[in-house]
């Protein structure tokens, strides 16, 4: 977790890690599927950027959870899946991974 705003610092640590892995323990990809991980919900690119955001006004709106369906955003509490919100906080990240490359997830 690393707080702020530098997505694209995140993104390269996160490439030197993966790479730093990789290079000791092969990943198993199929070319349909793509990266198989133990979460079947992370098939594909595996790739799930999240981030941690205070959205207090828009998500008492009814229309919030159709907004985020048409951006493709899966929106959940910070503690994980099926977790509640606290305090108007979400743990929102890119919906569709499977089937995708990283540019399309």
């Amino acid at each position: 977790m690393q707080n702020g705003g530098n997505v694209g610092q995140v993104l390269e640590r996160l490439i030197k890690g993966v790479k730093a892995i990789e290079n000791k323990v092969p990943f198993s990809r199929d070319d349909r599927l793509g990266y198989l991980t133990f979460c079947p919900s992370n098939l594909g690119t595996t790739v799930r950027a999240s981030v941690h955001i205070k959205l207090p006004k828009i998500s008492s709106k009814p229309e919030f959870k159709k907004i985020c369906e048409d951006m493709k955003l899966q929106i959940r509490g910070i503690h994980g899946e099926h977790s509640e919100t606290e305090g108007g906080v979400y743990d929102v990240s890119n919906k569709a991974r499977l089937g995708l490359t990283e540019y399309e997830g």
